[in-house]
């Protein structure tokens, strides 16, 4: 019996229907883009949504990220994970910072915090951690750190929007937060992302530098770049609030399945749960240990021949790639955590449209490797 592909996401959209009213109104206004009135609703909804004053929108993370660093004058070199997507790192390599690369947590799989203050140098001006998976990392550990060696705050963002943590708004942590808004993300708006910061001032800053510098037709106060969302995409956004939640409690079910499922399977390991924070069930990370019946990568080929696409997040490291193995921090003996992890982690399929019998082919397979049909 032939299946359709199953992909490790899919992205979630509103129907197409209720975003038509939308597109006739940008359509016949021609205001396209230069934050427009959609814009504008939007950064208002998303603040009262992630329960903040500041969000600045952009066409994407990685410009937010690249814009971020800019707007707090970040240079010299800055602390940040292998174990994230490239944009993280690529980030501080286009505005000329050395990143240098620390171990991360077995547990949380973010940065640990004595791995940080052990990369720190004369040179160092800011930390830049990843809330991998949506798991929020140390924050109150990183921002001592911080304190102590007076560093800027980055936090990656881009896997966290939508959870909750009991002990504070996690956005508002650090100097700034980064939020990808890419077809992959819980919440999307095709291609995008937001800055969230903490001062009038500091917005005012970002919003200059992601127009170019502009402050009127005549005036450009700073060597800014294009980074700003367009309608389309900000209609599209406003639209995906309206049905986060119904995602986000699908995406629960499904984590559900998977851990009763296999949580006692020999070699498999689930993330752990944690109970400071409300998950946006954003990814489904197992480890595959040595006790497991053939290899993670046979595991991943298995799933492929199955029609089942799993991913690799994260392998290989940043830190393997070439443009950073010449980093010393990049060696595998200063990351043996990370590289370890690299090599066991599977994502499994996760999203709100992901059916309960293409679910149990998945866990089906995961449970029993070896007798798996084609």
């Amino acid at each position: 019996m032939s299946h359709d592909p199953v992909y490790v996401t899919r992205p979630y959209l509103p129907p197409l229907d209720e975003l038509m009213p939308d597109f006739r109104k940008i359509w016949d206004s021609r205001v396209l883009t230069n934050s427009g009135p959609y814009h504008q609703a939007l950064e208002k909804a998303l603040a009262e949504y992630l329960e903040v004053e500041y969000v600045s929108l952009f066409c994407n993370a990685t410009i937010a990220l690249v814009t971020a660093l800019q707007a707090l004058k970040v240079s010299g070199e800055v602390v940040t994970t292998p174990y994230s997507f490239v944009a993280t790192s690529h980030s501080l390599l286009w505005n000329n910072i050395r990143p240098v690369f620390a171990d991360i947590n077995p547990v949380t799989l973010n940065l640990d915090p004595d791995a940080i203050e052990r990369a720190i140098t004369e040179h160092t001006t800011a930390i830049m951690p990843v809330h991998c998976y949506g798991v929020p990392c140390d924050t109150e550990a990183i921002q001592k750190i911080a304190d102590k060696y007076k560093l800027s705050v980055i936090y990656d963002a881009a896997h966290a929007f939508g959870v909750k943590r009991n002990s504070g708004n996690l956005f508002a942590e650090g100097d700034i937060s980064v939020l990808s808004f890419h077809a992959t993300k819980v919440f999307n708006t095709l291609e995008g992302g937001a800055i969230v910061c903490r001062t009038p001032e500091m917005k005012r800053h970002i919003d200059h530098l992601k127009n170019f510098g502009f402050v009127d037709e005549v005036t450009v106060v700073e060597a800014g770049i294009n980074g700003k969302m367009n309608e389309m995409q900000a209609a599209i956004g406003l639209h995906q609030l309206s049905y986060l939640d119904d995602a986000l409690s699908r995406r629960r079910i499904i984590d559900t399945r998977y851990r009763e499922a296999l949580h006692r399977v020999e070699g498999v390991n689930c993330m752990a749960v944690f109970k400071d924070a409300a998950s946006n069930y954003a990814y489904f990370p197992v480890l595959i240990n040595d006790a497991y019946p053939i290899s993670r990568d046979a595991l991943y080929a298995l799933l492929r021949e199955n029609g089942i696409f799993a991913r690799r997040y994260f392998f290989p490291l940043i830190s393997n790639f070439a443009m950073y193995q010449h980093f010393p921090s990049a060696d595998p003996a200063n990351l043996p955590v990370a590289s370890q992890v690299a090599c066991q982690v599977l994502c499994l399929p996760i999203y709100p449209e992901l059916n309960d019998e293409d679910l149990q082919r998945i866990i089906s397979l995961v449970q029993n490797p070896t007798g798996g049909n084609k």
